[in-house]
């Protein structure tokens, strides 16, 4: 018997991050039922035996669990809440999982809308990009009630190596807003004294090799450090998705707390330069990019 034997579960969004976490999901067992905008990708699905749906309403009127993994606010609110979406279709009890990165009030209302008709909300934002989704080794930020929590944990199980629950609905968006503002602030770093050092003549391989084992070494450093190097910008987290996160994070942090966070607010303006150059499809390590034009 497989991780999810007899689990009946609807994945709606399967782009970038959503496709390798729902073949993940179909691999441990899963009755899998997937929905998304894209008609050559929900093709590829049926060409695997994997049910599709032509709408999320349709996608969750038999599922136990649905997730969601779409690209931002408005997309998860259409997803949910518009024409034959989610509400429209899941029974009474079904959890409702967010996997993407959203806006904490936006979560707030979503909440209490999937629990107003009778089902219950987790969000569960995750970090490792593409190759975490690909390998089953996510680090996942679980906002939930206990009960939905323990309910939830062997599907995070199969797509995560690091389930962490944070807290009550909300407190994993609020952990993965932090979350973003350390990569997104943390590259502007690497980019930065790679920049300096590349100006003034040094291997930036080498300098990546000296750098390791100290205080600054760290994930950033090393993945997206020697992508930098290689100007390997194929996406494993977009420019525009980090400049989005940033915002969402200076948005909470300034409008709802009353914290100024003006490292952060540099950063994303650093970002939009990226993108104003044309690199918003880009991997966020081509946040290097703003320096050589300097």
């Amino acid at each position: 018997m497989t991780a999810l034997s007899g689990e009946n579960i609807a994945f709606i969004g399967l782009g970038l991050m959503g496709r390798p976490m729902a073949l993940n999901l179909e691999k441990a067992g899963a009755v899998l039922t997937v929905n998304t905008r894209n008609p050559e990708t929900l093709n590829a699905f049926e060409d695997l035996g994997i049910a599709t749906a032509g709408t999320p309403a349709d996608a969750v009127a038999d599922a136990d669990i649905v997730i969601i993994c779409v690209a931002n606010t408005p997309a998860l609110e259409n997803v949910l809440l518009g024409e034959d979406g989610v509400i429209d279709g899941m029974e009474e009890g079904t959890i409702v999982i967010d996997m993407g990165t959203t806006a904490v009030d936006a979560t707030r209302r979503f909440a209490d809308a999937v629990e107003d008709a009778g089902g219950k909300w987790i969000d569960a934002p995750v970090s490792g990009g593409t190759h975490g989704a690909e390998s089953g080794t996510l680090s996942i930020m679980v906002g939930a009630d206990k009960e939905d929590f323990e309910r939830a944990h062997r599907v995070f199980e199969v797509l995560g190596a690091r389930v962490t629950h944070v807290g009550d609905v909300t407190a994993g968006q609020i952990a993965k807003a932090a979350n973003q503002m350390i990569v997104g602030i943390t590259i502007g770093a690497v980019a930065e004294a790679f920049s300096m050092a590349d100006e003034a003549g040094v291997d930036l391989g080498k300098l990546r090799s000296a750098l390791t084992g100290g205080f600054a070494d760290s994930a950033i450093l090393q993945k997206h450090g020697e992508r930098m190097i290689e100007r390997n910008f194929v996406p494993g987290g977009k420019v525009i998705t980090q400049r989005k996160d940033l915002y969402q994070a200076l948005e909470f942090s300034e409008g709802e707390l009353g914290l100024e966070l003006p490292i952060s607010r540099l950063a994303m303006e650093l970002y939009d330069e990226v993108i104003a150059m044309g690199g918003g499809d880009l991997d966020h390590s081509a946040l290097i990019k703003v320096y050589e034009e300097d």
